[in-house]
Order: structure tokens, then sequence, then C-alpha cells
């Protein structure tokens, strides 16, 4: 088993836990860098939520 299998399957029931992980590291990231790198950090943070299964669909906007 490779470690992203185990990470997805810890994250497995926790979707909204990891979506809200990973904005706050790719905002955490911009502030440091004055926002110097937004768009490659945008484009990671697309690239987590869609390995990690986490991205939410806009008309369906996640639960609390």
């Amino acid at each position: 088993m490779s470690f992203m299998d185990k990470i997805k399957g810890m994250l497995k029931g926790h979707e909204g836990m990891a979506d809200k992980g990973i904005d706050k590291g790719g905002d955490y990231v911009d502030q440091r860098t004055g926002n110097k790198y937004q768009k490659p950090v945008d484009t990671a943070q697309d690239k987590a939520r869609d390995e990690f299964g986490t991205r939410q669909d806009p008309g369906n906007p996640p639960r609390p």
C-alpha cells in the first residue's frame, strides 16, 4: 500500500476537513509570500483536491 493510499484512507469520511486544511495551507503560503506565488498555489490546491477527492460541487455547498 502506497503512502498516498494510506492518506486517502485516513481522509475517507473527512473530506470537508481535508478541504479546509488545503485552503488554510494555501492561504498561509499566500500570506507568507505576499501573494507572489498565488497562481501556482491555487493550482497546487486544485491538484490536492483532485487527488484526495475533496473537490466540492459549486452548486452543492459543503455541509458544516
